[in-house]
């Protein structure tokens, strides 16, 4: 089940519900499962920002090669079609971007309102922020939620993570990144 909830918000009473079992037993075997590196939870950003956000945290597998095996998804053409394309790429991307920044994961959030403003990943060290998206597409384009997000936090910058070879600017403070200089182009915080 959670391969299928890989990278979107989850409700500990619902898989309780389904497991027919307690929301604490949810919880506690989240924590085991994060406890040995198999499961990275994302918290959502929980400062007041005037709007309705989201609550729930996001779950992400760790490993995207398991991801893939729970998914029975064995080829790269079996996995080019897959729905869930998007989401192992968003949980790899995500990893690698809080690697390359040096922040630790509990400095770490996603945030998403309720009238569809979103960002992946809130990198935070001090007063210092960086937002990013990250887009499986290698043509990614400045979107409405993207200012929001600039405006909402504040961020030094949004860095738009995507599949293309050139990093390139989007609008001020926004630029996109190509996944492949993500080392070169991204500064730690």
């Amino acid at each position: 089940m959670l391969a299928h909830d890989h990278g979107q918000t989850w409700n500990s009473a619902e898989l309780a519900r389904a497991f027919g079992v307690s929301d604490k037993t949810i919880r506690n075997w989240i924590e085991i499962l994060e406890s040995t590196f198999m499961v990275r939870t994302l918290r959502p950003w929980r400062e007041n920002l005037g709007t309705r956000v989201v609550r729930s945290p996001k779950l992400y597998l760790s490993d995207s090669g398991l991801l893939h095996s729970l998914l029975r998804i064995g080829t790269m053409d079996d996995l080019s079609r897959h729905p869930k394309i998007g989401a192992s790429f968003g949980g790899f991307a995500i990893a690698q971007v809080v690697r390359r920044l040096g922040v630790p994961w509990p400095d770490c959030h996603f945030w998403a309102t309720h009238r569809n403003a979103e960002l992946d990943l809130l990198g935070t060290r001090g007063r210092r922020r960086i937002g990013f998206e990250i887009k499986h597409t290698v043509a990614p384009e400045w979107t409405r939620s993207m200012a929001i997000a600039i405006d909402d936090f504040r961020l030094d910058r949004l860095d738009v993570i995507h599949l293309g070879s050139d990093t390139f600017d989007l609008a001020p403070k926004i630029r996109a990144v190509a996944f492949s200089r993500l080392f070169e182009d991204v500064e730690p915080v």
